[in-house]
């Protein structure tokens, strides 16, 4: 619902404030950005080098998420974000790289006052999470340009495996505002990463991430969370298909590999999740 979250958008060419006419979006210096009919609207200022998750790979990955194998996160990031942000927030949640809408749906339940904007490059994600929850509004922007949110825009950005831009993290972020990320551990998927070829996560993982963001935020808190999942066949192909392992497989060989696994499958869930503050000046 963009009319609800207009005010925290930015014309991601001249930085304007965009107000709502109708089926489009417009700044004062008269550019403007028409409505898709799923209810998202383009944000992007033009082309971009990084890419974007297909039809495939979104309908894959909401496959998986409807099922409940990532409710533990959810649960544990709607838990971290009311520790973190209070019992209400009011203002505007922001997810970037929200993908379907999944993680920013659950938060939002728990702050019935709030708005929402969930940015993500691919526009196939924009469109389910235009329709993920009556209060977000979607569009589709690049998280490693400079996004199109106004200064001190959200009350809590949410990141969930996703890319994580510092300065323009921070830029969004209203003082008092909080930051939630959610990152892959070590261990995550770890029965899979030999049978079926998958990307394994680096060891330095959470500390590059702590140095990335260190110029812009301290930590404010940080937990583990680690749980095993029964999978059978199909949703480990969905599992492999929604994420950045569907850009280096080959499909087939991908199921006869899950032709060897046992069905179903324990599978290891293991994510950190950490709370960031803005520092008062960046470094």
């Amino acid at each position: 619902m963009l009319n609800r979250v207009v005010r925290a958008l930015a014309c991601p060419h001249c930085g304007a404030a965009l107000t709502q006419r109708e089926r489009a979006l417009l700044c004062s210096a008269g550019h403007t950005f028409d409505l898709a009919k799923q209810g998202y609207v383009n944000l992007l200022p033009g082309a971009t080098k990084h890419s974007a998750d297909t039809r495939e790979m979104v309908d894959a990955r909401a496959d998986f998420l409807a099922a409940g194998h990532y409710a533990p996160i959810a649960d544990a990031l709607v838990a971290l974000a009311r520790r973190t942000a209070g019992p209400e927030v009011s203002g505007c949640v922001v997810d970037i790289g929200g993908g379907t809408g999944y993680y920013h749906a659950r938060v939002m339940d728990a702050f019935p006052d709030a708005g929402g904007v969930l940015l993500d490059i691919s526009k196939f994600a924009a469109r389910r999470a235009a329709k993920a929850h009556p209060r977000i509004g979607a569009a589709v922007a690049d998280a490693w340009q400079e996004l199109p949110l106004q200064d001190g825009a959200a009350s809590l950005v949410l990141n969930t495996f996703a890319p994580r831009n510092g300065p323009e993290l921070r830029r969004i972020l209203a003082p008092g505002g909080a930051l939630l990320v959610v990152t892959a551990r070590p261990g995550h998927l770890q029965e899979l990463i030999d049978a079926l070829g998958l990307l394994s996560v680096d060891d330095r993982k959470e500390s590059r991430l702590t140095d990335q963001l260190a110029p812009y935020f301290t930590v404010a808190g940080t937990e583990r969370l680690t749980r095993t999942m029964t999978l059978d066949h199909q949703a480990l192909a969905q599992l492999v298909a929604m994420g950045p392992n569907a850009w280096h497989h080959d499909p087939e060989d991908v199921r006869a590999r899950i032709r060897e696994l046992p069905d179903p499958c324990p599978v290891t869930l293991s994510v950190t999740l950490t709370a960031y503050r803005p520092l008062a000046s960046a470094r």
